[in-house]
């Protein structure tokens, strides 16, 4: 990590703040544009941002990019109307951060996007992980750390966990079978407590209410998902 230059350009974009607060993409477009329209927060720009759907197909998807001093202040606001219990925890270390930065003690991520998702994984369960994976610690110790977390968690999270992107880690989990084309959980791999599964519903404006289905990697998953992400070399 790079300390930030007090000029330096901090972007989030209306994505990133999706996977954070465990909310639909198009819910967090819906928010923003709401408070932009009642003046809490400037309207941020949008850009063009590419993305595969659960089809396996390319497509650009329009985002919304939060940007400097006023972007960090809109974005909190954004989170805080989002998931209110996260909001305090969110203020209170970006004032922790910033308080550092300025005495040059601390150095921090080269970007915001960085920093809140470092913000987002600050439980003990996550930090004991990704402790692991930096010090590359042995296979066993991280798998031990990793079965002990309650809770599943997305594809998303697992990727930051493991240090690769999402993409990349569902294409690789459709490689070894342990997702369909659409990325959906085969049935063995939630049978073995690999995966699980969050079942939801949404309204699409011409077919009526549709299902959605979440993949969830487990614990016992991601020890699993990181022998393969980063596999030994054999001698």
């Amino acid at each position: 990590m790079n300390l930030i230059p007090t000029n330096a350009a901090q972007t989030m974009s209306s994505r990133e703040i999706a996977e954070l607060v465990d909310k639909r993409h198009d819910n967090v477009k819906r928010t923003i544009e709401t408070l932009a329209e009642s003046g809490v927060i400037v309207r941020p720009q949008i850009e063009d941002e590419p993305e595969v759907d659960a089809m396996g197909r390319t497509r650009v998807t329009k985002v919304y990019v939060f940007t400097g001093e006023q972007g960090k202040r809109d974005s909190i606001v954004v989170v805080a109307q989002l998931c209110p219990e996260f909001t305090a925890r969110l203020v209170d270390r970006w004032a922790e951060l910033e308080r550092a930065v300025q005495s040059h003690m601390l150095a921090l991520p080269q970007d915001f996007a960085s920093a809140l998702r470092a913000l987002a994984d600050s439980t003990d369960k996550v930090h004991a992980l990704e402790a692991k994976v930096e010090a590359d610690a042995p296979k066993v110790a991280f798998a031990e750390g990793v079965v002990a977390a309650p809770d599943a968690i997305s594809i998303g999270q697992a990727a930051k966990i493991l240090g690769t992107g999402r993409n990349r880690l569902a294409s690789l989990m459709r490689q070894a079978g342990w997702l369909t084309r659409t990325n959906e959980p085969y049935q063995p791999k939630i049978n073995s407590g690999l995966l699980d599964v969050k079942i939801g519903s949404w309204e699409h404006p011409e077919k009526g209410l549709q299902r959605s289905v979440t993949t969830l990697v487990t614990g016992k998953g991601l020890a699993k998902l990181r022998t393969i992400v980063h596999p030994q070399p054999t001698h």
